[in-house]
């Protein structure tokens, strides 16, 4: 509740400043109701490409949908599948980035309404019982100020009337940072470094793990692994971007 609060202050505090200017360019919005301009909108939204169901990378021309992508056909994951809104790239790439400094909190809460909107039925599909948010470690989030999943999340978890709280799922080690370890060991770095509470709610249900970027999927797999050991029976993980890289 007060982390809600100081959300909400920030975004106040944004519009006594900048009203009525785009959450990310800061152009003039005119009367259009929302956030973003059209031109941020649509670049944040666009996604052509068909993603695998799996692991969410993009899916060669001729690849049907549906089918597993040469990239993940030889990985074992714990959650059952990705939902993602587009590639690690462009206005996507650039908002993510912004999200990951804590003064731009209040663009993370805009970014996660307009990502519930646009998704809203693709996320009610999943047919999950709550909503949880890949956690930082608690050093980590001390030293951004905040955990941009968890406003994610919190988000999604609004627009689809479920319950989201990051205390269920915890990082109980400090880890290097996926991006500054090798894609290869990047599976042993996370091992063991979550550890979800036990709750009735999802015991043998679906469960929505948000997070913003996916790349090889250690993350996100290591997070569901204790959300399984929890009780939970299935994983649908919803990301902003998956990364190629």
């Amino acid at each position: 509740m007060l982390r809600q609060l100081v959300t909400d202050l920030g975004r106040g505090v944004r519009q006594i400043l900048y009203p009525g200017l785009c959450a990310f360019c800061s152009k003039p919005l005119g009367d259009r109701p929302g956030d973003f301009c059209d031109d941020c909108r649509a670049a944040l939204l666009d996604d052509p490409h068909p993603a695998c169901p799996r692991c969410a990378s993009t899916l060669g021309q001729n690849l049907p949908v549906g089918e597993r992508c040469p990239r993940c056909q030889d990985e074992s994951f714990q959650f059952d599948g990705v939902i993602r809104l587009g590639t690690y790239d462009g206005a996507r790439r650039e908002v993510i980035l912004r999200m990951k400094h804590g003064r731009y909190e209040a663009l993370s809460e805009c970014v996660g309404e307009l990502w519930a909107e646009s998704a809203a039925d693709r996320l009610n599909a999943v047919r999950a019982v709550a909503v949880v948010p890949i956690p930082l470690h608690w050093r980590r989030r001390w030293q951004r100020g905040y955990n941009q999943a968890e406003v994610l999340a919190r988000a999604l978890a609004s627009r689809l009337q479920l319950a989201c709280d990051a205390r269920w799922l915890r990082r109980v080690r400090p880890t290097p940072k996926q991006t500054d370890v090798a894609p290869s060991v990047r599976r042993g770095n996370v091992r063991g470094a979550f550890r979800a509470a036990p709750s009735a709610k999802w015991r043998g249900a679906t469960v929505l793990l948000v997070d913003d970027v996916l790349t090889t999927g250690s993350t996100a797999s290591e997070a569901a692994r204790a959300l399984r050991e929890a009780g939970a029976a299935r994983i649908s993980v919803a990301v902003l971007a998956h990364d190629r890289s």
